[in-house]
């Protein structure tokens, strides 16, 4: 039998503790999602209000189809920086007429839905999403445009937007605007740049420069409407396609564009009789203990995400620090590598090259679950080749072409981080569980090893060395480097698609996963030289 037996025990104190600790890290990652979804406050949104505008996340609401899932991505960006958490934009995947489209959103609410540094990274993060997976973008605009005063992280870099939305255009996917208000200075090439645009009667103004700007650069008096307005755009410039008469009447016209691209997916179609786990998912919660130094199996993991929890594991008396298999999520067909106590060694390496060749041999996407603090050291190891072995894992992961997804549960330290397809490696969706810990290396183990070196240093050179200083720039190290390796830290700084609810992992890899197959899933036999 392929079905995985669990011998979970929920009674146990390290269950019990995991719990506890899961459900602190999600209450304080409620109050970041929380902040977010709040915009820009209470008198921000009231102000919106009365202006008759629907907000974000109602925008998004009304657009996607009834009763049909949001996956949003990047919640949390800006999260721990001078700036609105959510970083002033919504984007996510949902589905639109029937299609899955990835939609970006500014939130008005919050400085104008201004662009500044973190919502231009969230933006380019989604529409790199768009590419890889073969998803029609819809734009929901309603900014200032640039956040001025951080001009300088925002100018030169943002011009990236403008030019990936050419390309998904030439890429023949469909790009498309509805414009709810301000799209003003750089801001007017998003509709520019659209295949499809929709503007709003006495509400949208598209315009390179606002009257006050015209009035001083050439003298000319213009107001809005005859400036950037939509009629104007729609019955003489022609940059309006479609006309709306309110913002209910631009979704329902944003709808019908959709329903008329004649969109097909190039991947293949999920299998029929799709069976759930056979274990309760609220058992997540406590699986990953509450200190990642007690290694935890992360088969009982995949036995509460994949279909029917049936699991063909591969190589299973070999290299068993990786946990490596076939399995399905929602009818997907998906390879399994899912470290299992921490360290890679040697044969964990050339397992994971040898499965994810594999892999791309037989076209099935790869799920990466992360729980490694690298890969082993020490005279025996590097004797035995841990350098190419490790590489060989790496140059497999970097050549693979089939999509990969990454979930940090756990650790995910130094390269074993780069070895299990970390952000670098461009996984199409990479997820973090609120107990993830990503770094060069544990905060501890980095601030005894900068201890210890700056000892050595000082007895190398005969100087006097101050222990008690020392000591105390240990302490504040291991502190920093604690706090950075955080999931909501990294999260904030767009270096994950978003903290999840372990609850939610089979939900969010299904909508993942039916998203991937928006394009074609194809494997590779072209591969870098393996280091033998």
């Amino acid at each position: 039998m392929t079905i995985i037996r669990s011998t979970l025990d929920t009674s146990s104190e390290t269950f019990r503790d995991g719990a506890a600790t899961m459900t602190a890290n999600l209450a304080a990652l409620d109050s970041a999602s929380a902040e977010a979804v709040a915009g820009g406050g209470e008198k921000a949104v009231a102000r919106h209000r009365q202006r008759g505008k629907l907000t974000v996340h109602e925008r998004i609401e009304l657009l996607i189809d009834r009763d049909s899932p949001f996956l949003e991505l990047s919640p949390i960006a800006a999260w721990g920086t001078e700036f609105p958490v959510g970083g002033s934009i919504v984007t996510g995947i949902g589905q639109v007429s029937g299609v899955e489209c990835l939609i970006l959103a500014n939130d008005p609410t919050v400085r104008g839905g201004s662009t500044n540094p973190w919502s231009l990274k969230k933006m380019l993060r989604a529409q790199d999403i768009a590419r890889e997976n073969r998803l029609p973008v819809i734009n929901l605009v309603e900014s200032g445009g640039a956040d001025l005063p951080t001009q300088k992280d925002i100018f030169v870099p943002g011009g990236a937007m403008f030019r990936n939305l050419t390309q998904l255009s030439r890429a023949g996917i469909p790009t498309i605007s509805i414009v709810f208000g301000n799209s003003t200075a750089g801001g007017a090439y998003l509709p520019g740049m659209s295949d499809q645009v929709i503007m709003i009667e006495e509400r949208s103004k598209v315009f390179l420069a606002g009257p006050p700007l015209v009035k001083a650069a050439t003298g000319e008096i213009a107001d809005d409407e005859s400036l950037g307005g939509a009629a104007m755009h729609a019955r003489v410039s022609g940059l309006a396609d479609h006309y709306a008469v309110d913002e209910q009447d631009a979704l329902r016209l944003g709808r019908r564009v959709v329903a008329r691209l004649n969109w097909h997916k190039a991947g293949p179609a999920p299998r029929g009789d799709i069976r759930p786990p056979r274990y309760s998912p609220e058992e997540l919660l406590g699986i990953v203990p509450s200190d990642l130094k007690i290694p935890f199996d992360p088969r009982e993991v995949i036995a509460r995400v994949v279909d029917d929890s049936d699991f063909d594991e591969f190589k299973v008396n070999y290299g068993s620090s990786l946990v490596t298999g076939w399995a399905q999520v929602h009818g997907y067909p998906v390879g399994v590598l899912a470290n299992a106590r921490g360290v890679l060694f040697s044969a964990e390496a050339q397992k994971a090259a040898q499965f994810i060749q594999l892999a791309n041999r037989y076209d099935t996407p790869l799920l990466f679950l992360h729980n490694t603090t690298g890969y082993m050291v020490g005279k025996e190891y590097e004797q035995g080749g841990i350098i190419k072995h490790g590489s060989m894992m790496i140059n497999a992961v970097a050549n693979s072409t089939v999509p990969h997804i990454s979930v940090l549960m756990g650790a995910s330290y130094g390269a074993g981080h780069y070895g299990m397809c970390g952000r670098a490696y461009d996984p199409r969706f990479v997820f973090s569980w609120p107990s993830a810990r990503c770094a060069v290396m544990g905060g501890a183990q980095l601030a005894e090893v900068t201890y210890s070196v700056s000892k050595a240093s000082a007895l190398a050179q005969g100087k006097p060395f101050d222990d008690e200083a020392a000591t105390m720039q240990r302490d504040l190290i291991e502190r920093q480097i604690t706090a950075e390796s955080m999931p909501m830290f990294m999260s904030g700084r767009v270096y994950d698609d978003g903290v999840i609810d372990p609850r939610d992992t089979r939900t969010v890899l299904g909508l993942s996963l039916s998203a991937i197959h928006s394009a074609p899933v194809e494997g590779t036999d072209a591969f870098g030289v393996f280091r033998m």
